[in-house]
């Protein structure tokens, strides 16, 4: 292999980079981590109707290994099948923001994440299609998915702060004005996708397989995950997803009730500095854990060389369930802070390990299909079961009076962590396993 295969062009790594930014920017940072109070708080939806409002955005995630991974390995080049499907996610966006019933919020939100959601496993192919070495580079790119999430979700939480907190009045009034001002995120999604959408034809070329074993990838990917270890991690990641979505549901209200409300004179100092630096809302205050993450990140191509991916598998459910463990027993201020830190950890070494994983273990000609096929649990399956199992099920349990018991709802995913981490411990085979095959 020559010396410009082994490294990378200098301006191969800034094009994925920017494309990483705006694609986590559009939705997990703008919008997602507020979703739940805009609806339950703003909207008035029952928590039944949000859970199945979560849920809708991902059924479209279910389609994309059958169609988007399809059209990218063997039709359409993905910068252009990317393209096309943020241009057309923006608009759909846009309306989610000026929807006001249930009925209509659902069925966009269904179009929309059956828009959205396979771009997040293109993006990924494509990089890896590009990067010479996976595990030395895909990080450094990766890390700016991290930051575009972490700038979209401070400002948000600035206007916020700036524009949707009005001074003497109640908490009630004060959370009100706030569940109502989040509707701005879905604006500013709508643009950031405009931009991606034209952003994604300047990418470099990335052309459908010509090295095919059969016509339908999705045939051949289900052949391939079959085999160990993809058959455990596919597994696993259904209720790891559920995990997610218990912090990804509720960790916004919480931290906001807690953030208006903190109660000794340290606490108060600590956040009027949160709420200065980050915003209200939760959501700037949940921008930490992608902060964490970026640290985590950056040090991946030295620990996915000094450990095995199952060593750094487990590390990442570990933090799962000393996450919600410190939501649970501790939830003060200072606590909750070192807990939404954790999902660095949490994102780092498990779902990022776990999409270099799929890249390692499936054959070239249907990377884009795999990397689909994990995002349909993750993305798909995984939040269709979590968000209504998290509100319809386990959220209307912990409801009392009218309030939400959070001590007793993070405890039902730190228990479902130990479990997953027990099941990865036992099942997933060990790197002399895989070295033998």
């Amino acid at each position: 292999m020559n010396q410009q295969a082994n490294h990378p062009s200098k301006l191969l790594l800034p094009r994925l980079s920017i494309m990483m930014f705006l694609q986590f920017a559009i939705v997990w940072g703008a919008w997602l981590p507020i979703l739940y109070p805009f609806l339950l708080g703003y909207r008035e939806f029952t928590l039944t109707e949000t859970g199945l409002c979560l849920s809708a955005g991902a059924v479209g995630a279910i389609f994309g290994p059958f169609i988007a991974g399809q059209l990218a390995d063997r039709v359409i080049s993905t910068e252009k099948l990317l393209a096309i499907s943020h241009l057309i996610g923006a608009v759909l966006v846009y309306m989610l923001g000026t929807s006001d019933t249930f009925m209509n919020f659902a069925i966009l939100s269904g179009v929309y994440g059956f828009v959205y959601a396979p771009t997040i496993a293109l993006t990924n192919s494509l990089a890896f299609h590009h990067l010479p070495n996976r595990d030395r580079d895909f990080g450094k790119v990766r890390l700016w998915g991290t930051v575009g999430w972490i700038v979209a979700g401070i400002a948000v939480g600035q206007y916020l702060r700036i524009w949707s907190t009005p001074v003497g009045v109640s908490i009630e009034e004060i959370t009100a004005v706030q569940n109502a001002g989040r509707s701005i995120a879905f604006t500013i999604s709508a643009v950031l996708g405009i931009v991606m959408g034209f952003y994604c034809l300047t990418l470099p070329h990335t052309p459908p397989s010509t090295n095919q074993k059969s016509r339908f990838a999705w045939l051949e990917t289900l052949r391939e995950i079959r085999m160990q270890p993809l058959v455990t991690l596919f597994i696993i990641a259904v209720p790891v997803s559920i995990i997610h979505q218990f912090y990804f549901v509720y960790t916004s209200d919480f931290v906001t009730g807690i953030q208006n409300t903190a109660g000794s004179d340290a606490a108060n100092l600590f956040a009027n500095g949160i709420n200065t630096v980050l915003g209200v809302g939760g959501g700037g205050l949940m921008t930490i854990g992608q902060m964490s993450e970026i640290l985590v990140l950056a040090c991946m191509p030295f620990l996915a060389v000094k450990f095995s991916k199952k060593t750094l598998l487990c590390t990442g459910l570990v933090a799962y369930g000393l996450r919600m463990a410190i939501f649970a027993y501790f939830p003060t201020l200072v606590p909750v802070v070192i807990g939404v830190a954790l999902h660095g950890i949490c994102f780092g070494c498990f779902i990022f390990v776990a999409f270099m994983v799929v890249d390692e273990f499936c054959s070239t000609d249907v990377r884009a299909t795999a990397q689909n096929f994990f995002n349909l649990v993750i993305v798909g399956v995984g939040i269709i079961v979590g968000s209504l199992f998290a509100t319809a099920l386990v959220g209307e349990w912990a409801m009392v009076d009218g309030e939400m018991d959070y001590s007793a709802l993070f405890l039902v995913p730190m228990w479902l962590s130990l479990a997953c981490f027990l099941m990865l411990l036992v099942f997933y085979p060990n790197l002399k396993e895989l070295q033998s095959k």
